[in-house]
This record gives C-alpha cells, structure tokens and sequence, in this order.
C-alpha cells in the first residue's frame, strides 16, 4: 500500500480546508492526478522555475507551494511559453503540484497566526471572515450499542473540527421512542407497538456544505432503517478562520518604534511607514500577503496600525486621512517568517 497525492492532499485539507480559499484563488492540484504515488515530498514559496527544475532532478513526486502556479485560466498550453514549459516539465517528471494559498492564509492556525506571532500579539480576533462557510451542528441519535461505531464514522468525516482540533464531539444519553408501521423493517422492536430504546444523541460541528456528504456517509453505518438527525445553523461569535487578525501588543509603543523592532527582528533590509511617527499603538491588525485588499476591514477594527505587505500610494493617503498608521514590510517577508520576538 503506498501514499497517493490524494492521501496527501486529504491531510493538508485537515490543515487548511478549501472551503477557506477566496473565491478569486485558485489553490489545490495545479498539475498531476491525485492517485500518483508519493515517495518524496518538496515544499517552497513559489513554484519557480528553478525549484521545478530542483524537483525533477531530485525526483520528487509532489510540490506543495503557498502561491499557485496557475492564477488565472489558460486558454491553451503553448510548451514554448514560460508557464507552458513549467507544465511540460512537471508532466513528463510526473511531478504533482498542489496549492495552499489563502486557505492557508486564513486556516487556524497559519500563515496569519504564524506571523502574529512574530509580532507578540495577544487578545486575537479575525480581521476578515469573508467567503467563510456558515458552521452547522449535526445531531444524530443511534441505539446505545452502536454509539461507537457511529462517532468512527463520523471522524471519517470533515465533521468534528475546532479550530486546531479534530475528533470533537458531544454525546449524551436518552430514551427513544417510535412505532413501526406495517411497511417498516424495523432493527429494533415490534410492528405497530411503541418501543422504548435506550439510545445515545451525538453531536458534532460541520460545515454546511459538507452536511449532504456526512449524511450520506453515516448512513451506512447506522442500522435503523429510517436514521434520526438534526441538523442547526450556527452564529459563529469567536471564529478563528479567516483573513488576517487582530491583537494587542504587551504594551503601547510609538508607531517608529514598533516599526524599527518589526524591522530588526524580520532581518529586513527596510519597511515602508505611513502615518505619524509618533502614533501610540496599543491594537495592531495585521495581514500576511498582499493586504490592500482589507484596508477598510482594518479601519473599522479600532487597531491604530496595519502591518501587511504591497499596500499602494492611495492606501497610504486613505490611511494618513483616518489617522492611523500602516507598516508595509513587503509581501515575501509576511509570509517567510523565522523569528519570533515580543514587542
């Protein structure tokens, strides 16, 4: 039995689930199939040319990048193209490329928690949850005996997950009662008398685009012919998934402080700052990547400073116009963070 790309690909999706991904992403299987066989696993950035060519060479049999190697639709394949010779090469290297890109960014957990905490923050909130998928709770009710059969089942599915955890589940004991019509096939009890069963209610969180699948599945398993569940929306009050955080610092600082002490412990040659130098930050909201695109989100998070990577000329002049201050320590650096200080 050997690992497959798929297999591979099930275990990031633990990680970070698609289902995180913005809608203009385009993360997942770049190239290849997912029943290839893997052996040897490689992980970088970007899917350059010259780490391809260090994947073929070294023979390994699945790419795993933050930044896909396709953005946008290809409208053909030319080999003599730039991104078509990358694609040529991976094909005839059976080299699989796969993608985490913002559903990493926004993963519990990930690139947003891992630069927060290279900056010491404390009291996290999300600064963005769009394009989150609504949490539901699903409720099931099995015969008493079988109440262990039925949560295997369940944590064969996406069902379960909390944040960084997984197997998460409720259940609680009870009295089930129901009267078997003369068309049913009842597992338990007698047609047309009213049986008492001993039966145990489960309950675990799911996304509600998975709910169809999870039914589906967990039928197989449960053996009353008609099988009773629940299914509750839910308001996510603490989500931890999504597009940059919010934190506090350990204790106010002047905006040119905490610039200096960003830029010293990143080990970067410079970053860029807009707004006054003299700014006294106490909330910091911060965005891995390119983060312009939440500029609104973060004035209207209270914090005094946003510190992301790529912001423009007119973000800095919307910025100064509020009264806050941005931290732009470049797109590359917010996401290759080593380091961790406390400010």
């Amino acid at each position: 039995m050997y690992v497959t790309v798929g297999d591979i690909v099930n275990l990031i999706e633990k990680i970070a689930p698609s289902r995180l991904a913005e809608k203009w992403d385009n993360s997942g299987l770049q190239i290849g199939k997912l029943d290839w066989p893997v052996k040897r696993v490689l992980i970088s950035l970007d899917p350059t040319p010259d780490v391809i060519e260090a994947a073929c060479n070294s023979k390994t049999d699945l790419l795993i990048t933050h930044h896909p190697m396709i953005f946008n639709p290809l409208k053909s394949i030319d080999f003599s193209s730039s991104i078509g010779a990358l694609i040529y090469k991976a094909a005839i290297n059976n080299l699989a490329i796969f993608s985490a890109h913002t559903n990493l960014d926004s993963a519990a957990d990930g690139i947003n928690d891992i630069l927060v905490l290279s900056i010491g923050l404390k009291n996290l909130k999300t600064l963005s949850t769009t394009g989150q998928t609504d949490k539901c709770k699903f409720v099931v009710y099995v015969p008493a005996d079988y109440e262990h059969k039925i949560i295997k089942a369940l944590f064969e599915t996406k069902a379960g997950v909390i944040g960084s955890y997984t197997c998460c589940s409720f259940r609680n004991t009870g009295k089930g009662t129901f009267k078997p019509g003369y068309s049913a096939k009842p597992f338990i009890g007698t047609i047309d008398e009213i049986s008492h069963v001993d039966e145990v209610r489960i309950e675990v969180i799911a996304d509600k685009h998975d709910i169809p699948e999870i039914v589906s599945y967990i039928r197989h398993y449960h053996p009353y012919e008609t099988m009773a569940y629940d299914v509750y929306p839910l308001y996510e009050y603490d989500n931890k998934e999504g597009l940059g955080r919010i934190g506090e610092l350990e204790e106010k600082q002047e905006l040119h402080i905490l610039a200096k002490k960003i830029k010293e412990n990143l080990a970067l040659t410079c970053v860029r700052v807009v707004g006054n130098p003299e700014i006294l930050v106490n909330h910091v909201a911060i965005c891995s990547g390119s983060g312009s695109g939440l500029l609104n989100d973060f004035f209207k998070s209270g914090a005094q400073v946003y510190i992301t990577g790529d912001l423009r000329y007119h973000d800095a002049r919307s910025a100064e116009f509020e009264g806050r201050g941005l931290i732009d320590i470049g797109h590359f650096a917010s996401e290759r963070v080593r380091q961790v200080m406390v400010l």
